[in-house]
């Protein structure tokens, strides 16, 4: 695969870790509202990298969360969590 393949993978890993530590900020201080703007504003762009990712090399996840675009890419390794 080609370098921006494993960059914008890295960039969503990176954007998952920040969600999931909101998420569990959010848990405990469930009024912070400087915490949930920012759990949104994190969300929208991980929805925006997801599908710039999902445009150039194909769906990240199945059963129906992910849009498969440019043709049935499940069978074309290297898959999302080989890498």
């Amino acid at each position: 695969m080609d370098e921006n393949y494993y960059k914008q993978l890295y960039d969503l890993q990176a954007i998952d870790f920040v969600l999931v530590e909101l998420n569990l900020y959010l848990d405990t201080h469930p009024n912070d509202p400087n915490a949930l703007q920012q759990f949104n504003d994190h969300s929208k762009t991980r929805q925006q990298l997801a599908a710039q990712f999902e445009m150039n090399y194909g769906p990240l996840m199945q059963f129906g969360h992910s849009y498969s675009q440019n043709g049935w890419k499940w069978n074309s390794p290297p898959w999302p969590w080989q890498v």
